[in-house]
């Protein structure tokens, strides 16, 4: 028998001088590669061991790459206003690599991608493929800009729904995606409390300064955007995340992580607030409202619509703690008469006599503030599309718009079926319910802001399309348990 006592741990290995002399010889070649070549090199090499770490991690256990990119998700965009190079080619090769790693795994066993064969996988292909058309597009007038517009519209989709049908296949593996999602929206919602208490940093302050001020202080007071993409990816983001955990939370059985979730649905909420995207607050209204609705239990039903009836009333029609600036800007987007909401219908209705006659779209990419980079002085890139939906109409024009909203539709209705008349398991039946909620609160928000197809929401979002149209996969201990008990009720009644 092995004493444990007997094994070296890696801190006893550091006392071996071959070890001891690679440790220093690492440091040592850092130190002068940062002095000479600056601090991203030095860094580099600094983290070389640890890259090799985890490309064996990812070899051995290719779900590391899933979890890797709901990670970037949230951190990506926030990492180029201290990174000055392209980021979003890291979370390509993520993906990539994570393919790779895939195919390796089952080098002899051979991948199963028939687990990909799913409704969700072939609506995924077809919406990437009529992104690959809009490359013949004939208003398109930049390819750099479609590539950087066709990734959070179509190509994740289809490579996150592929990876998640392959990989997320157990109980343990969807709960590990909720807790990740949890950690890193609760980490989100601190570093947005952060920037309220002390401000921001050196590098989000010359963020702020390059132009994001306009749109990220308002009458003097900033718009929390925390580490995400902005303000209104922010406050969209949290919101989503307080409904899923919110709904989690209520099936928890683990006291911890009940509250951990709670904890998690609390702090979401206030960062929604501090973000102030007004839009955003329709996530709870619609998450919750179709929560309630699933659950077909009428007493339920009844005091959450009762709840949600007199949270509407307090933003809608009084004008209580009206001296808070979260709450007083919150309380604008139940303003029809709001100038900002005057604004965006006039852009609406200028895109709509562009788009009369172009039924393709002006080129993915090409529209809104964004396209500024590729296209400055194109018709498109002058007009603020604000709205998600708006957005797809104007790049991919009314066939685009048609075909996506059938996507998602196609994909809340199968889900709710899936939840109210398939699921066996309850436990299952509340996160398949929560993921579902929290979708068509994204989509109801996205006619506000263009929060769908923004990491990280794109992420979670195109996630948990798959895992919704997948229930099966979860679902079968729970169905082969309940066969085998009522085969040991036969067998009982026939001996007695």
């Amino acid at each position: 028998m092995i004493n444990p006592f007997d094994q070296l741990t890696g801190s006893d290995r550091l006392r071996s001088p071959i070890y001891l002399l690679l440790l220093v010889l690492l440091l040592g070649l850092g130190a002068v590669v940062f002095g000479k070549m600056g601090l991203i090199p030095g860094f580099g090499l600094i983290i070389l061991p640890f890259t090799f770490a985890y490309l064996y991690l990812l070899f051995k256990y290719p779900i590391t790459g899933v979890y890797t990119s709901v990670f970037l998700g949230f951190t990506i965009l926030g990492l180029s206003r201290y990174v000055d190079f392209q980021v979003g080619l890291l979370m390509d090769g993520i993906f990539f690599v994570t393919f790779i790693a895939l195919i390796f795994n089952k080098f002899y066993d051979k991948v199963d991608w028939s687990l990909a064969n799913k409704d969700i996988t072939l609506l995924s292909v077809i919406w990437f493929g009529y992104s690959l058309l809009e490359l013949f597009n004939p208003e398109l007038r930049s390819v750099p800009a479609w590539l950087n517009g066709v990734r959070g519209i179509s190509m994740y989709m289809l490579l996150l729904v592929v990876l998640t049908l392959l990989l997320v296949d157990t109980n343990r593996k969807l709960e590990y995606f909720f807790l990740l999602w949890g950690f890193l929206s609760l980490i989100a919602s601190l570093k947005g409390i952060m920037q309220k208490v002390w401000g921001v940093d050196s590098y989000e302050q010359a963020w702020l300064d390059g132009g994001a001020a306009i749109t990220h202080v308002l009458f003097g007071k900033l718009r929390i955007f925390s580490f995400l993409s902005d303000a209104g990816q922010f406050g969209a983001n949290q919101a989503y995340s307080a409904v899923v955990a919110g709904i989690v939370a209520m099936v928890e059985k683990d006291f911890r992580k009940k509250i951990f979730y709670i904890v998690v649905a609390v702090f979401g909420i206030y960062g929604m607030l501090l973000s102030g995207t007004r839009g955003a607050i329709a996530i709870p209204l619609a998450g919750f409202g179709t929560f309630f609705v699933i659950k077909k239990n009428k007493v339920v039903m009844f005091s959450g619509f009762v709840v949600l009836i007199l949270f509407y009333v307090f933003f809608k029609y009084t004008t209580i703690a009206q001296g808070n600036e979260q709450i007083r800007r919150m309380r604008t987007a139940f303003d029809p008469n709001d100038a900002s909401f005057q604004v965006r219908l006039e852009n609406q209705r200028i895109l709509s006599a562009y788009l009369a006659t172009r039924p393709l779209g002006g080129g993915i990419g090409h529209a809104g503030v964004k396209a500024k980079k590729y296209i400055p002085n194109g018709y498109l890139s002058q007009i603020a599309t604000d709205s998600w939906y708006v957005m797809i109409w104007a790049e991919q024009g009314v066939v685009g718009l048609i075909l996506h909203l059938f996507i998602l539709f196609y994909v809340v209705i199968k889900a709710g079926n899936n939840i109210m008349n398939r699921i066996r398991d309850p436990i299952l039946k509340m996160r398949m319910s929560a993921l579902l909620g929290g979708m068509v609160g994204v989509m109801v928000a996205s006619y506000g802001n263009a929060v769908l197809g923004t990491v990280p929401t794109a992420v979670t979002i195109y996630m948990s399309m798959a895992l919704m149209l997948n229930t099966e996969i979860f679902d079968t201990p729970v169905v082969e348990s309940e066969i085998q008990s009522v085969g040991n009720q036969k067998q009982l009644v026939q001996s007695t």
